[in-house]
């Protein structure tokens, strides 16, 4: 089992953009999306298995938010137990998308190797992004 945490505020995969060079079309990761996959991969490197997992994982993924500085005292502390969620965009499954791309050729060879997926958001004073990776052995 691998388990590491990604500290600093959360990013959601962005949208691809889009130049023109040359009369060709050449597709880029935005300037945020690209420098959070640069961190994940940074500190996913340092908990890496000593050979790429080639075969089923299960992944679980915990997104913690910053809490809304509009919240009560009140509200801070219910959202900080768990009992207030984030509702808001982005969707838990954007923030997944870059993730599982920084992980290609640090612990699996390809994202399509992530067959059970859990996906959570919560709000905390301690914004970061909690990933478990376990392979399935067996298939199972």
């Amino acid at each position: 089992m691998i388990h590491f945490t990604v500290y600093g505020e959360p990013v959601a995969q962005g949208r691809p953009r889009a130049s023109t060079i040359n009369g060709r079309v050449r597709m880029y990761d935005p300037a945020k999306s690209k420098d959070f996959k640069k961190y994940v991969k940074l500190v996913a490197s340092q908990h890496r298995p000593v050979q790429l997992i080639t075969g089923p994982v299960v992944m679980k993924v915990k997104i913690f938010k910053p809490s809304l500085k509009s919240f009560s005292k009140k509200k801070t502390a219910a959202a900080e137990r768990g009992e207030l969620r984030p509702l808001t965009k982005p969707d838990v499954d954007n923030y997944v998308k870059g993730i599982k791309d920084a992980l290609k050729s640090v612990v699996w060879k390809d994202d399509s190797q992530v067959v059970d997926l859990h996906i959570s958001k919560w709000y905390s004073e301690t914004p970061r992004i909690e990933v478990t990776i376990t392979e399935l052995v067996g298939g199972y």
